[in-house]
């Protein structure tokens, strides 16, 4: 599938799950035909919970309602808790099922991480926010800081029929039979709602391995003034290790934010290996530190703007199903950037040399050997097991097994 710039387009940013929930569920109560939704984790909490009672209700008054988690991001939701949602007409997906080793998942690699919503093929939600309640501010110090953004206007379509791909099955016969019997939303790419122009961009393990970075490279070799970044896993390529630092060379503003209390130790210790190379060449980079990052944003310069599932690290780039939204839009591009400004005033502490100093004679060698595991990751990618786009259906009768590439039963919904 191939994506183009749309013009016409209104965009708002949602900050945490504050903004981005009660939005969504707006959104799914006003559904009248259709609402996709595809999210990497979905718990069993109380953000979990109203998520199945709005998509129940939706399938109740006979909207068509697909939901897709992934196997290894939403492993432990129960037999009881998807049995809810079959049995109201909610189709219920699972990419790449497989079972625990040992007690341990064994899809760690090329998962669906993607985070989308869309309803009706006019509103959509983009970002990275799941649906669990560690992105709301009561959930405590491990609360999460993230970003989203609501879109609608003709590059819906785009995220609509990309979505609609996920799930059609590999057989030629069944895709037939379910373009005859699934509704369809009447398409309306001439409707203008907004200023803002807008690309959809996506990473998979196909005809798309490459977009998102390819992207960033662009946008960020083009800078003049600005480059700011905040995301949650840095390790990049060595490519966009060394275009964000050949930016800062030739004088441009740039500034990372990373994790600073991160969920995982190993997170601030990767990152910080490549603080040397960076901060060497004019590179600000802060971590912020009030709770764990989450986010996946950047911008360059006062127009360029991305927000999306995509981390910058090898996950992210070279092995995840990832979806990120680029939008053209100066007044976009502003609300991003005083959000992360004031992140970055109140709750960020800025490196530099000295505070890294006691530990450079340890760091100095890894930083060496992790620039050169950067700079050949993707050729290596290419070795490890690749999983094609396969769905799992859940029925209601067995929730808690997969039926892949299987057509609905009659009478079922």
């Amino acid at each position: 599938m191939k994506f183009s710039w749309r013009d016409g387009n209104r965009v708002d940013l949602l900050e945490n799950g504050e903004a981005y929930f009660p939005r969504v569920f707006e959104a799914m109560r006003g559904a009248e035909v259709e609402v996709l939704v595809e999210t990497f984790i979905l718990f069993e909490d109380k953000v979990g919970e109203q998520l199945r009672a709005e998509l129940i209700a939706a399938a109740q008054r006979g909207v068509r309602v697909e939901l897709t988690v992934d196997g290894f991001g939403s492993a432990s939701l129960s037999g009881e808790f998807i049995a809810a949602m079959t049995t109201a007409g909610v189709r219920v997906h699972m990419f790449d099922p497989q079972p625990r080793l040992l007690g341990l998942r064994t899809n760690m690699l090329r998962r669906m991480h993607r985070k989308l919503v869309v309803i009706d093929s006019r509103l959509a939600f983009v970002g990275g926010i799941n649906f669990s309640a560690d992105h709301l501010a009561d959930f405590g110090p491990e609360a999460k800081q993230d970003y989203a953004m609501e879109v609608e206007g003709p590059v819906v379509q785009d995220i609509h029929r990309y979505a609609l791909l996920m799930l059609q099955p590999r057989s030629k016969i069944l895709r037939r039979w379910l373009q005859r019997t699934k509704p369809q939303v009447e398409a309306a790419t001439g409707t203008p709602a907004g200023s803002a122009r807008a690309l959809f961009v996506v990473r998979d393990n196909r005809h798309h391995r490459k977009d998102i970075e390819r992207h960033y490279l662009k946008a960020i070799r083009a800078a003049r003034q600005r480059v700011v970044i905040a995301t949650a896993y840095f390790a990049p390529s060595y490519r966009l290790l060394r275009a964000i630092r050949d930016a800062a060379r030739r004088g441009v503003q740039v500034q990372l934010i990373l994790q600073g209390e991160p969920d995982m130790a190993i997170v601030r210790f990767a990152a910080r290996i490549q603080y040397d190379y960076l901060m060497g060449g004019g590179v600000h980079v802060l971590e912020y530190c009030r709770r764990p990052l989450h986010g996946k944003v950047a911008l360059v310069d006062d127009e360029w703007t991305t927000v999306g599932s995509s981390n910058l690290d090898p996950l992210s780039l070279a092995l995840n199903l990832e979806a990120n939204l680029i939008v053209l839009d100066r007044a976009f591009n502003r609300t991003l950037y005083e959000s992360l400004q004031a992140l970055s005033c109140e709750h960020c502490t800025e490196m530099d040399h000295r505070e890294l100093g006691r530990s450079a004679w340890w760091r100095m060698p890894l930083a060496f050997l992790g620039l050169r595991l950067l700079r050949y990751f993707p050729a290596w990618a290419d070795w490890l097991p690749a999983h094609t786009p396969r769905l799992a259906r859940l029925r209601p009768e067995a929730p808690a097994k997969a039926d892949a590439d299987r057509p609905p039963q009659r009478g079922q919904p």
